[in-house]
């Protein structure tokens, strides 16, 4: 398995903290935000890593990161042209991921729980793909999964009337044919290829499993969550 870290995004809802830099560059803690994603994958073993960012502030990534020595990783970097989805990113990593299943964060997911559960889970059915999930009291602010014991039937986004109480994290595992499937993907509305239709797919397969996460969990892309991120923290510190 390889780990991959979505880290691009112009990050324009945090105002004046990101005219001069990314935001996972911003601090979360006693770090960078994105040392929590890299930590996550360096802490259930993972030493091969993708790093994937706009054209703006790679450079930063790098001299931040290095090579991943440093981090117990060997760290590769590719570069999202423009914005075009959290697929479109995904796809990048085809050739770093080599036929290995892909273990993807999204790099503004704060969260406590290590991702050891999550591994053990998707080791019992290798081909399926696997989504984080985290209770909320407010679902209909997030794509909301509808399930059956650890299977998922489908996932809504931002429903008048969930289903469950169940909020889709930026958490995911993908067995090696995703990117052949994200090559038949159209441009949604917005123009970007949707991470949803991917999940969709593996869906209507009956191949879409879950794992949930017990403790806190929240993006940090917005002034307000990153200050809630930097709070929850804090109080009680992520195990990686």
């Amino acid at each position: 398995m390889r780990g991959v870290i979505l880290a691009g995004g112009k990050g324009t809802r945090m105002g004046e903290l990101t005219r001069v830099t990314n935001k996972h560059l911003l601090p979360v803690g006693a770090w960078p935000m994105v040392y929590h994603p890299l930590k996550k994958l360096t802490g259930v073993g993972l030493q091969e890593i993708l790093l994937v960012s706009g054209t703006e502030h790679m450079g930063d990534f790098v001299e931040l990161l290095g090579s991943g020595k440093d981090h117990g990783c060997r760290l590769t970097y590719r570069v999202q042209d423009e914005a075009g989805g959290i697929a479109q990113a995904l796809g990048l990593a085809e050739h770093f991921c080599m036929g290995s299943r892909s273990l993807v964060l999204l790099g503004d997911n704060i969260f406590r729980d290590p991702l050891i559960g999550l591994l053990e889970k998707a080791n019992t059915r290798p081909d399926w793909a696997w989504i984080g999930l985290k209770e909320v009291h407010d679902p209909g602010r997030y794509g909301v999964a509808e399930l059956d014991g650890d299977k998922v039937l489908g996932i809504e986004e931002k429903p008048e009337k969930p289903k469950s109480p169940m909020a889709v994290v930026g958490i995911y595992i993908y067995p090696p044919d995703v990117f052949g499937l994200i090559k038949t993907l159209k441009p949604s509305r917005r123009g970007e290829l949707e991470i949803t239709d991917v999940n969709n797919h593996y869906i209507q397969q009956g191949r879409m499993g879950c794992f949930n996460l017990d403790g806190y969990w929240t993006d940090a892309g917005t002034l307000d969550s990153l200050d809630y991120a930097n709070e929850l923290v804090r109080k009680e510190p992520p195990r990686f």
